[in-house]
């Protein structure tokens, strides 16, 4: 579940008898952890059905192949269409699905594993209408790009298993994007990943690195597709000691007979069956529902940074729908150095080029002009103007990190409201905490120093997989001291009985109050109090102050 940029030429001298590199051993560290939830995952939707439909992917779990996490509102392109002035196309291919089937060579074996994920997809044709609404914008230009690289048109197919083609979709492994790379995996293969831009989420990006790891893997397993899509699942370490304990032990080194991980077991079969339904769409009597055969996007260099907000007014767009077809950038603007590209539908291409050429690339963002006032720091002035230390330094042709009360400092800043970016990371971060889930309670914790998403899971007593889950995370991601997590549990006192009715409410502080005197009045403890409120200890009650209270209506 991984990809990324590297020449043909440059890959095949990568290739080295299968001695891993420190990348390498890194990737499977990393895809070890990922199978291990994976697995954990399983269980937990085999032994809690229902209980846990809403935390995690079960029907993926149950289909074999790693659990990925969609936004919480669906991200698609809505009446995204080729203008009839669009360049003709083979007019006896109107539908790419059709291109992409007359191309389809892998032999499909008469194998139980086959079976079974070739009657799932046959039994949810919704599902294939969900992935064919995500795949519009980005399909043709997939397929331009792997029929270019003489690549199997299988490999189309791939996003499918991985992603349900969602660029937004993000593993419990921390696997992103329609291909799902993990970080290192990403990194090795030339994908950015910055504060503003992550190219695993990139669809052109990641699409070319995708190509150029199954390439290399394919090189590495003599011309094998099977190995090396087992490799692009599971790694190409674990896959080829796998074909070495069984050449040891004079077995069959065909996919087939390998010992591997379960997902990887039942994600090779996945790809085949949705091949074998798409060469045989009569045969199984299934409808792929239709997508021209034509260019729907285009993407365009703007050259220098640029506000999406911006963009998006330029193109005759919306912010959300530009940053549907640009999932790559993380926040109001592209990243200052770079990539500037970006994919606008093909009949909005002319009036962006135009209105692109009449605006300086200074006026390509909003500034603001800040005096700095005591207490000021370049890391206070990021946060709250979204950007970034570097950026700032950088603008003002800062030697260091210091600056003097009373000089003034340009900025730049987001043309309209954060909330207007409304798939950006801190937005999409904002839906998915703010989503309800099964417990009753939402409580909120503050990163501190030497926090792990285990520790603040026993804490609160909640499941790990649960609390990254209502975080947006994977339960492996790095905490940042400071950051705000969701919790949601069923009870918020110790002392709260399981027929409690719980009532949430908000007391202003009055003069003379202490924490004894409310706690005693509402019949809690005042380490609740504190928890609720992030209250230190050592500080007094202001008047006026305001502090969120539970109360358990049966005993007040």
């Amino acid at each position: 579940m991984r990809v990324k940029i590297i020449s043909i030429l440059a890959m095949s001298a990568l290739l080295s008898a299968c001695q891993m590199t420190p990348n390498e051993t890194s990737d499977n560290q990393e895809l070890d952890q990922e199978h291990q939830i994976a697995e954990q995952i399983r269980v937990s939707c085999e032994q809690s059905g229902e209980q846990v439909a809403d935390i995690f992917d079960c029907d993926s779990a149950e289909a074999g192949t790693i659990p990925v996490t969609h936004p919480v509102d669906e991200v698609v392109v809505d009446e995204l269409e080729a203008p009839e002035e669009v360049a003709a196309v083979d007019e006896e291919i109107v539908d790419i699905w059709q291109r992409i089937s007359k191309q389809l060579n892998f032999e499909i074996i008469d194998d139980k594993r086959v079976t079974e994920q070739r009657d799932w997809y046959l039994r949810h044709p919704a599902y294939m209408e969900r992935v064919a609404k995500r795949a519009k914008p980005f399909l043709h230009l997939i397929v331009e790009e792997i029929e270019k690289h003489n690549m199997p048109l299988e490999l189309v197919l791939l996003p499918i298993v991985e992603s349900a083609f969602d660029p937004f979709a993000y593993s419990h492994g921390r696997a992103a994007g329609m291909w799902q790379f993990i970080p290192a995996t990403g990194k090795r293969f030339g994908m950015k990943q910055t504060w503003w831009y992550d190219g695993r989420r990139d669809v052109l990006a990641s699409t070319r690195g995708a190509i150029a790891y199954l390439t290399y893997l394919n090189t590495m397993f003599d011309g094998n597709w099977l190995h090396a899509l087992a490799a692009y699942n599971s790694g190409e370490g674990r896959v080829m000691a796998a074909i070495k304990r069984n050449k040891k032990a004079n077995k069959s080194t065909e996919f087939w007979a390998l010992d591997l991980p379960r997902e990887t077991r039942a994600y090779v079969p996945k790809l085949l069956a949705l091949a074998d339904i798409l060469k045989n769409s009569e045969k199984y009597n299934f409808v792929w529902p239709e997508i021209e055969n034509q260019a729907l996007t285009q993407a365009v260099d703007v050259g220098s940074q640029i506000d999406l907000a911006l963009a998006a007014q330029m193109a005759g767009l919306t912010v959300k729908e530009l940053h549907a077809l640009n999932p790559g950038y993380n926040r109001w603007a592209t990243d200052p150095d770079g990539p500037f590209e970006l994919l606008l539908p093909i009949d909005k291409v002319s009036q962006f080029q135009q209105a692109l050429a009449k605006t300086d690339s200074k006026e390509r963002l909003n500034w603001v002009r800040h005096k700095v006032k005591g207490g000021d720091s370049l890391l206070k002035l990021a946060d709250k103007y979204h950007t970034t230390v570097d950026i700032i330094a950088q603008v003002n042709e800062l030697k260091g990190n210091m600056i003097r009360q009373g000089d003034y400092l340009v900025i730049p800043v987001a043309l309209k409201s954060l909330d207007s970016y409304s798939l950006s990371q801190d937005q999409r971060l904002v839906a998915t905490q703010s989503k309800k889930h099964s417990g009753a309670f939402k409580l909120s914790h503050e990163v501190k120093s030497g926090d792990t998403m285990w520790d603040i899971s026993r804490k609160y007593k909640v499941n790990l997989r649960s609390l990254a889950k209502w975080n947006g995370m994977a339960p492996t991601d790095p905490l940042i001291p400071g950051k705000n997590l969701v919790v949601w549990v069923d009870k918020v006192t110790d002392s709260q009985s399981n027929n409690a009715i719980m009532r949430s409410l908000t007391y202003t502080v009055r003069s003379g109050d202490s924490l004894a005197r409310i706690a005693d009045k509402f019949k809690v403890s005042i380490k609740d109090i504190q928890q609720w409120n992030k209250i230190n200890a050592k500080k007094y009650l202001q008047p006026g102050q305001r502090l969120k209270i539970y109360v358990d209506v049966t005993r007040t």
